[in-house]
C-alpha cells in the first residue's frame, strides 16, 4: 500500500493513542507525535509516551507545556484533592469528574498548528464514541466541527483522522494484534486514570473499559475480527 504524507499523532501513551500511532507508522511516510503536559494527575503518562516513541523509532516527538489548562479546568485528573471515581460510581447520565473541559479543543488546535508548521496534512486522535466515558469532546460531531473551524482559521486543509471513532475496545485490541503489537500495547501503555502502567488499577473507568475490551477480544477473537472487518470495509 502506498503511504501518505506526514501525520501528527496526539499521543498520550495510552492504549488508544498507541494503537493509532502503530497504524500511522504503517500508513504515513513521516509520523510525528505531540504530547501535552497540562499538569495532569497521572504525569507518568508523559514518561511512558517518551519511552514508546523511542521504542517505535518515531520521527519526532514534541512535548508541549500547557499547564494553563490546569489553572482553568477543574477535574479529578487536574486536582489531587478530587478522588478519581471507580467504575461502579459511573452514571451514564452524567459527565464524570475525570472530564477535563476544553482538553481536546486545545489538544487538536495545538496539534493542528504544529502540523501546519511541519507541513503535515493530517492530525490523528484516538477519541472514540463507542466505548468511552461519556466525554462530549470525544464525539464525532465535535471533531468534525472543530476540524472545519481549524481549517478556516489557518487557511489550510488539515484532516482530523479518528480511526477508532466507531470501534469497540475489543476491536481496538484486534487492530493491535493484527499489527503484531498486542503484547506491546498491553504491557507498555498507560491508560489508567491513577497512573498505573499495563493493566492499571482495574477500578477506574479507563481500566474497566480497557480490560473488559481485552477480555472480550481474547474470548471471541474471530467474532471481533469479523466485526472489525465489516466496519473497515
Amino acid at each position: 500500500m502506498k503511504k501518505r504524507n506526514g501525520a501528527v499523532v496526539v499521543f498520550s501513551g495510552g492504549q488508544d493513542s498507541t494503537t493509532c500511532l502503530l497504524q500511522a507508522i504503517n500508513n504515513y511516510d513521516l509520523v510525528s507525535c505531540i504530547t501535552f503536559d497540562y499538569g495532569q494527575r497521572h504525569k507518568e503518562e508523559i514518561e511512558i509516551a517518551k519511552s514508546i516513541t523511542k521504542k517505535l523509532n518515531v520521527n519526532s516527538h514534541k512535548i508541549l507545556d500547557i499547564n494553563v489548562l490546569n489553572d482553568l479546568a477543574i477535574s479529578s485528573l487536574t486536582r489531587n484533592n478530587i478522588d478519581v471515581p471507580s467504575y461502579e460510581e459511573h452514571n451514564d447520565n452524567e459527565v464524570p469528574n475525570t472530564f477535563v473541559p476544553g482538553r481536546n479543543i486545545l489538544f487538536l488546535t495545538l496539534a493542528s498548528i504544529y502540523a501546519y508548521q511541519i507541513e503535515a496534512d493530517t492530525v490523528i486522535t484516538g477519541v472514540c464514541e463507542t466505548d468511552f466515558s461519556g466525554y462530549p469532546d470525544c464525539r464525532d460531531t465535535f471533531v468534525k466541527a472543530l476540524n472545519k473551524a481549524v481549517c478556516l482559521g489557518i487557511a489550510k486543509e488539515i484532516r482530523f483522522e479518528t480511526p477508532l471513532m466507531w470501534l469497540t475496545k475489543a476491536e481496538t485490541w484486534a487492530i493491535a494484534d493484527n499489527l503484531k503489537k498486542l503484547d506491546f500495547v498491553i504491557n507498555e501503555t498507560l491508560t489508567c486514570y491513577n497512573g498505573i502502567k499495563g493493566y492499571g488499577c482495574k477500578s477506574c473507568d479507563a481500566c474497566y473499559l480497557r480490560n473488559r475490551g481485552l477480555d472480550e477480544y481474547l474470548l471471541n477473537k474471530n467474532k471481533v475480527i469479523d466485526s472489525l472487518k465489516s466496519k473497515l470495509q
